[in-house]
């Protein structure tokens, strides 16, 4: 019933005081004195168990707790699961009360009732020397709070484990977290950043004015990065950098703008390298950054369409399907829909980064587009599609939100 490792000893007398309760009282006099003497030893595997004979000895049934619910009379069911519930919920809760969220867990996922511990997790501030990893795997892994994981993740053990976190993991599917995760990433490298740059300045006798930006630091000392000087791993510069595209608008996309600012200072070897429309690294994800922000926006896109322009002559679209979600996000929808027919309309739209061109077009209504790229593909059925939906014979298709 329950794992023997894990059951405090009992006081050898119990078993003699419950034989003699049943004895004086009967069965259920003798459970009650098993639940409170588990109770007293805190045996909450035990407990739960209990809890369950109580109701078996109710309903007049076997009193064994383990036995299949579906070998009890029928008129007995409902109740006795019932009964489960409110023994779940009970122990788990003395769980909760004592802080034990990982056996806590155990019940509430059984009865998928994960608000509690939720709410248990929100709370949850680890002392120094606590493992937090059955915890983690509970906010993280299994999804009950992911955000309070990361940062469980990310404030003990430091941003080298917080990038193999969120690169290991699938959260496009799930923007919001990615976007906090990445935030906070920007956010602790940054400070990080800047305060080993102001150390730097510090034990060079010429501490760093207030206030100072990191781009404002770089240009009043440009030495901070001379003969392939560096503050932080440039392993985690780079990927946090490449993950802060996923940004919007907003602080960290600003700090985010900072971190590569220092990153294009960096002696060439300490820059690495990438692929189109990222081979310029630092200043590739700087003007992507910056578009996003709303800055230099003309300029920017005409990098990305330059480069756009240089793969597709080689036979690549990566760097053009990067152009097209770079004019979405800019909100350049009639852009985005021009680029997309120009450079996408031979590729399977199943495989692309970024929206195709007959879906561009259904987003847009623009049903003579869409009727182009299907004649484009040989595709007579769509053709036909975006002919009889252009004619206005029925209703626009509404525009995802």
């Amino acid at each position: 019933m329950t794992d023997p490792a894990e059951q405090p000893a009992p006081d050898p007398a119990a078993f003699d005081r419950l034989r003699a309760a049943l004895a004086s009282g009967g069965p259920a006099a003798a459970v009650d004195r098993l639940i409170a003497d588990l109770r007293a030893a805190e045996d909450h595997g035990a407990l739960f168990y209990a809890l369950l004979m109580k109701k078996r000895v109710e309903l007049g049934v076997t009193p064994f707790p383990t036995g299949p619910a579906a070998d009890l009379p029928p008129d007995t069911h409902e109740p006795y699961e019932q009964a489960i519930r409110d023994a779940g919920r009970h122990v788990g809760r003395l769980l909760l009360d004592k802080g034990d969220l990982p056996k806590a867990w155990t019940y509430f996922r059984m009865l998928a009732e994960p608000e509690p511990v939720r709410e248990a997790l929100e709370r949850y501030e680890p002392s120094p020397d606590a493992d937090i990893y059955p915890v983690v795997e509970i906010a993280w892994q299994q999804g009950v709070l992911p955000k309070k994981g990361f940062d469980l993740i990310l404030d003990r053990h430091g941003v080298c484990s917080a990038i193999t976190t969120v690169g290991g993991s699938d959260l496009n599917s799930n923007p919001d977290l990615r976007d906090y995760c990445v935030g906070r990433l920007v956010r602790a490298l940054h400070a990080q950043l800047l305060d080993r740059l102001r150390g730097d300045l510090a034990a060079r006798g010429t501490p760093a004015a207030d206030g100072a930006t990191i781009p404002q630091l770089l240009d009043a000392h440009p030495d901070l990065t001379a003969d392939e000087a560096y503050h932080v791993d440039t392993s985690h510069l780079s990927s946090v950098c490449q993950m802060s595209l996923y940004l919007p608008a907003g602080p960290e996309n600003r700090m985010a703008q900072e971190l590569c600012q220092y990153g294009r200072r960096l002696a060439p070897g300490l820059r690495g390298g990438g692929d189109a429309p990222f081979d310029d690294t630092y200043e590739d994800y700087l003007a992507f950054l910056k578009v996003v922000a709303g800055e230099e926006v003309d300029a920017g896109l005409a990098r990305f369409r330059a480069k756009a322009d240089r793969e597709f002559a080689e036979g690549a679209t990566y760097a053009a399907q990067v152009c097209v979600n770079l004019l979405l996000r800019a909100d350049r929808q009639k852009e985005a829909l021009a680029a997309a027919k120009h450079y996408l309309a031979g590729e399977d739209e199943r495989n692309l980064i970024c929206p195709g061109p007959a879906e561009l077009a259904r987003r847009q209504n623009d049903f003579e587009a869409l009727a182009e790229v299907a004649r484009s593909r040989n595709d007579a059925v769509g053709f036909l599609a975006g002919l009889i939906a252009g004619a206005g014979v029925y209703p626009p298709v509404p525009s995802p939100s």
